[in-house]
């Protein structure tokens, strides 16, 4: 099996469904509420693991109720070798999450011990990396932390992925240790000061970073590498909650290098693992089997691809 590391964060989702999402300063009623599993490092994990990788995974967790729930889940869910650390001092992070009727979501994080996975705790448990072919990192944990990540696996010749979100300034340094970015259009833009995401895709790919991915909902991906720019179309699919598709797209993509696939074949796989995430509520449920990804990679409607 193709083997992945994932080191992040782990959350406990809290998610409401409502008709439209507020504007600032008002308050409006919810449909349902439910409670469940999330943080971008877990999914992330869960979605690699269930795309057909071989999965180590490293997080930290609060001693408290949800960080039992949380090692609980994580157990079942197919992981090779997981490593949750335990703080103390801080509580298991936890995300507030609403969902409109257009599956449109805006997401609050609360880190809590995310921020405790230091560079040392990375550097303890090296022995996650040996023998990998990709690391997966996101920035809920530390930004020293990521960069420790990436720097032992490019010490150890994996592919390095990063996915910039929440997005925060990255500096070059970081960057230079990245094969693949995989922002969305909003984190594009928020890094680069672009106004739109192919402007962005095209100034990050002068960043440092090899290959540029920027994940568009249902407008699709832009590929960006050097001067070549390709738009892979989104899958058309009955949307109805986008929370945990981003973490979809970028599990199936590890999952897919891990096996030596093109990155364009990768790409294909990752935008049918984030289309299908969209069809199921809520982060981990939503995260697909590789079958279904297959399936809709061989009979999934899209647009047409175009190049610039």
């Amino acid at each position: 099996m193709p083997m992945v590391v994932v080191i992040g964060s782990s959350n406990i989702d809290l998610t409401a469904t409502v008709d439209r999402l507020p504007v600032r300063g008002e308050t409006v009623l919810g449909q349902h509420f439910v409670q469940s599993f999330g943080g971008k490092g877990a999914n992330q994990a869960v979605a690699a693991a269930r795309a057909g990788a071989d999965v180590s995974f490293l997080s930290k967790l609060g001693a408290d109720a949800n960080g039992a729930l949380m090692d609980q889940q994580l157990a079942a869910q197919g992981l090779s070798r997981k490593v949750l650390l335990r703080d103390a001092d801080m509580p298991t992070g936890v995300a507030m999450i609403l969902v409109d009727a257009e599956g449109d979501n805006q997401i609050v994080v609360v880190p809590g011990s995310n921020l405790r996975l230091t560079p040392d705790d990375v550097r303890q448990h090296a022995g996650l990396i040996a023998g990998a072919r990709v690391l997966l990192v996101q920035m809920e944990i530390p930004i020293e932390t990521v960069e420790a990540c990436l720097l032992l696996a490019k010490r150890q010749g994996l592919i390095t992925i990063l996915n910039p979100a929440p997005a925060c300034p990255l500096p070059p340094e970081i960057l230079r240790l990245v094969d693949i970015l995989t922002p969305n259009e909003s984190e594009s833009c928020f890094l680069t000061g672009a106004t739109n995401p192919a402007d962005a895709a095209h100034r990050l790919s002068t960043s440092g970073a090899d290959t540029i991915l920027v994940t568009c909902g249902a407008e699709g991906t832009i590929l960006s590498r050097g001067e070549d720019v390709t738009h892979v179309p989104a899958f058309v699919v009955d949307a109805i909650d986008s929370t945990g598709a981003g973490d979809a797209f970028n599990g199936a993509l590890a999952c897919a290098l891990a096996e030596d696939l093109p990155i364009e074949m990768a790409v294909e796989i990752a935008s049918a693992a984030g289309a299908l995430a969209t069809t199921v509520r809520g982060a981990q449920p939503s995260l697909p089997e590789r079958g279904q990804i297959d399936r809709l990679c061989g009979t999934g409607t899209r647009r047409t691809r175009t190049r610039s």
